[in-house]
């Protein structure tokens, strides 16, 4: 189990009547290397945490987290919104006062520089593509909570049923003739919702689509160097920040395609504990 759950009497950090806080030794992350946890490490120093940072992946962080609502058992997790688990369970961000995990983010499309002369019907519906928190919710909780369903199945479902939506994004753009087009994208959930809607209704465009999965940071170079051609995976101002802030001048950003998103510690809502001031501290 990643999360320490302790016995014994409450430590020189403790809250009266706020043991759950206290007996917190970890926080359950995902990927060493992602924007997540970048600013993850820069929270725990920021408010002198004294808890651990234990890297895992984002389906290993998920059953973590089922596991100790199955058991109503304390744990804090780094999870962002939009994603399926806040469908399925009720969860709660803590509170960040020192605003060391960001406020509020938008996840942004880009594309490279060049796209739009070559291939604008694919550039101006990558411009237009633009839905909300609930929508893809609503496609990762068709593939997140069942293996046998796949994220292309579940694109597709929603498609079927937002017809008036997707047409809003492809009204006036013209057919091609089975261009190519590569997309980057990154193994989360989110990223493979959106990913999987653009790609189906590209080659409803006519496009031949192949789709490249890479860590953010190499995603944002082979952007910059033109070996792919968009991604939709770039959240600003915070997740991506370091990789948009080395690349922008190279690359176009297009603007957000989802609005609303949020990252930081999450913790089920039976928890005691409201803020990150609450956890233990060295």
């Amino acid at each position: 189990m990643l999360v320490g759950c302790q016995g014994g009497s409450a430590d020189k950090n403790s809250k009266e009547g706020n043991n759950e806080a206290t007996n917190i030794k970890e926080i359950v992350g995902i990927e060493p290397e992602s924007g997540t946890m970048n600013i993850a490490k820069e929270t725990l120093e920021s408010y002198n945490l004294d808890v651990e940072l234990t890297p895992s992946s984002e389906p290993a962080m998920v059953k973590e987290l089922q596991h100790a609502i199955e058991k109503e058992e304390p744990i804090v997790v780094t999870l962002w919104q939009p994603h399926w688990m806040f469908s399925e369970y009720d969860l709660k961000f803590l509170e960040d006062p020192k605003g060391t995990l960001g406020e509020s983010e938008s996840i942004h499309t880009m594309v490279r520089q060049g796209l739009k002369d070559e291939h604008p019907s694919a550039y101006q519906f990558l411009d237009n593509f633009y839905w909300e928190v609930e929508d893809m919710n609503e496609v990762m909780a068709k593939f997140g909570q069942d293996d046998d369903v796949e994220p292309q199945e579940a694109a597709k479902e929603w498609i079927e049923n937002n017809r008036d939506k997707v047409e809003s994004w492809t009204e006036g753009i013209e057919p091609v003739d089975n261009e190519t087009i590569e997309l980057a994208y990154t193994n989360y959930d989110t990223e493979l919702s959106s990913t999987n809607v653009v790609t189906l209704v590209l080659k409803e465009l006519g496009y031949n689509v192949k789709l490249t999965s890479l860590d953010m940071g190499i995603a944002f170079e082979s952007l910059s160097k033109g070996e792919i051609d968009g991604m939709l995976i770039a959240w600003l101002p915070v997740g991506a920040a370091s990789y948009y802030e080395q690349y922008k001048d190279e690359n176009d950003d297009l603007g957000p395609n989802l609005e609303g998103a949020q990252q930081g510690f999450v913790v089920p809502e039976y928890m005691d504990i409201d803020s990150i001031e609450d956890l233990p501290t060295k």
